[in-house]
């Protein structure tokens, strides 16, 4: 097992490492000179000229990514060109923004996907099935965008309920940002809920068909007992996996969503970072999406290694 978690600690370092060339290519090729973009049209070529070799872009490509790369690696992303400040400073704000609307909507999703998964489970190809799998898959067959703007529509500008313009969340006053942030919660949750309910339901499924389960029916075990004490352990390993996955999908995934709700988080950042061409705010936003996005893949197959008996003990 220790072998297992090593190899993969080592292929999330050597994802991570081709994740930072390909972000660093990514804006190499935006189109236009970013020394031009920045100055604007009625610049001068001597003030380009100037920018351009304050900014190092006259240095070959490679020798630029190496020293970002050691930059990066040293705790320095670099400085905004928008604003003149650390884009570290920039970045960690918005980063848990992003983090806690993420997590909120975790803390909704996962509890209430299980336990339409689990009862998919119990009763399959029943009527609650059957309706479960058509609305959720009709939530997730709807852009995120069109969801957001049906939520708006319905539960902010007819019904009054609630604001559809977060602009400041206060995480330190849970309750009045739980409810600020209500609906990006809800346009998140709805379109991951299918992924994680029909995971659910498939690996309960595939679990009750063992002969072990087919021995706690004969012994007079009831239906749940058999789900919950003997079928959701066994089936730890998928649903682990595809948690983690739109975990990562909730924080990576964000950016039309913050910038509907006009959200103050790391995906509006980076938009309106792409609008400035600010360059080092742009890669630093692709790296820590990419990167969180790699690092729960890491975790979950980790969590899905000590959740598997026979990868867990020696044979």
């Amino acid at each position: 097992m220790f072998r297992l978690i090593v190899r993969r600690l080592m292929l999330g370092l050597t994802t991570l490492l081709a994740v930072s060339l390909m972000v660093f290519a990514g804006t190499e090729l935006l189109p236009g000179d970013v020394a031009q973009a920045i100055l604007g049209q009625s610049a001068t070529p001597e003030n380009v000229a100037a920018l351009r070799e304050q900014m190092g872009l006259n240095q070959p490509a490679h020798i630029r990514y190496f020293d970002w790369l050691g930059g990066v690696l040293a705790g320095d992303l670099g400085q905004s060109i928008a604003n003149k400040i650390d884009v570290g400073r920039v970045v960690e704000p918005r980063f848990w923004n992003t983090i806690n609307l993420a997590l909120y909507a975790t803390a909704v999703a996962f509890p209430l996907s299980l336990a339409l998964g689990l009862m998919c489970a119990a009763w399959p190809e029943g009527a609650f099935d059957r309706t479960t799998t058509a609305v959720t898959v009709f939530f997730i067959s709807i852009p995120d965008f069109v969801i957001a703007i049906l939520l708006i529509i319905v539960l902010s500008v007819e019904l009054d309920l609630f604001s559809f313009i977060v602009k400041r969340p206060r995480w330190s006053d849970l309750f009045n940002t739980l409810g600020l942030t209500f609906l990006p919660m809800l346009t998140l949750v709805l379109t991951v809920l299918a992924h994680i309910i029909r995971m659910t339901r498939a690996a309960i499924l595939d679990v009750l068909k063992q002969a072990y389960i087919e021995m706690a029916l004969l012994k007079g075990a009831s239906k749940w007992r058999i789900i919950l004490r003997h079928a959701v352990p066994n089936s730890l390993g998928p649903i682990v996996n595809v948690v983690a996955l739109n975990l990562g999908y909730l924080v990576s995934g964000v950016v039309v969503v913050e910038v509907i709700f006009v959200y103050p988080g790391l995906g509006r950042l980076m938009v309106d970072s792409v609008f400035f061409r600010d360059v080092p705010l742009i890669q630093a936003c692709a790296l820590v999406f990419c990167a969180f996005y790699v690092l729960l893949n890491i975790a979950a197959d980790i969590l899905a290694i000590f959740a598997n008996p026979r990868l867990r003990h020696a044979k």
